[in-house]
């Protein structure tokens, strides 16, 4: 993990430009998905349920559904990038490089992970919507009863899905450039030149050692 992070990192983050790619990134710099309000808070933020959604009735086995998800989309991920990249730190107590399709790694953990994505991409329908009138008068969002687990992680595979079978956004996919950053996002920059998670975090932690050394060098 990278030293000195600041305390902005701990905070979610929905910047990888896919939420199956903002919820590997909960991994990193340390594990965010340890108990159920940063969970809730997560799945709220991350629009998977509309603002102000009841989340009360989440328990731990929502905890363990979102990382299992999250060690399977992080392997299919890092399949789909190819050639040497660093891995996620995928939970307490794991190996990331067992879920890593590195070179010499074992394509059967690979098509394991495959199998249960598909599996919970249709394991369930996606959180029924209607439209409700806002305290402006305004229509705003809904779902029509509590979203169950179920429903949103196969929303999240089915995102992770669509991601993964489509040329264009897999091609698009890239490893931040940050020193021992391992988030993934996607790249939709003019001209595909966009080479950190966030320019705010490690773009600007590159910025600051770039002039280090500089200044180091001016020094010498």
């Amino acid at each position: 993990m990278a030293l000195g992070t600041a305390t902005v990192l701990y905070e979610p983050r929905f910047d990888a430009g896919r939420i199956c790619l903002d919820l590997l990134a909960t991994t990193h710099p340390v594990e965010r998905l340890d108990s159920l309000p940063p969970l809730r808070a997560w799945i709220t933020g991350s629009g998977l349920v509309p603002p102000g959604t009841p989340l009360a009735h989440a328990d731990t086995s929502w905890l363990a559904g979102f990382r299992e998800l999250r060690v399977c989309v992080g392997q299919l991920v890092r399949g789909s990038l190819g050639g040497e990249h660093r891995s996620y730190d995928l939970g307490p107590g794991r190996d990331p490089r067992s879920y890593d399709l590195g070179p010499g790694r074992d394509p059967r953990s690979y098509d394991r992970a495959l199998s249960r994505v598909n599996d919970l991409a249709r394991a369930a329908a996606p959180p029924a919507l209607r439209a409700v009138r806002g305290e402006d008068g305004g229509l705003v969002r809904e779902l029509a009863g509590p979203p169950e687990c179920a429903a949103l992680l196969a929303a999240l595979a089915r995102d992770a899905v669509e991601l993964l079978t489509d040329p264009v956004a897999r091609a698009s996919l890239r490893q931040c450039e940050g020193d021992n950053c391992p988030i993934v996002y996607l790249d939709m920059s003019r001209g595909r030149r966009r080479r950190w998670c966030s320019s705010e975090v490690c773009g600007n932690r590159e910025r600051v050692a770039r002039h280090r050394r500089r200044a180091a060098l001016a020094r010498a």
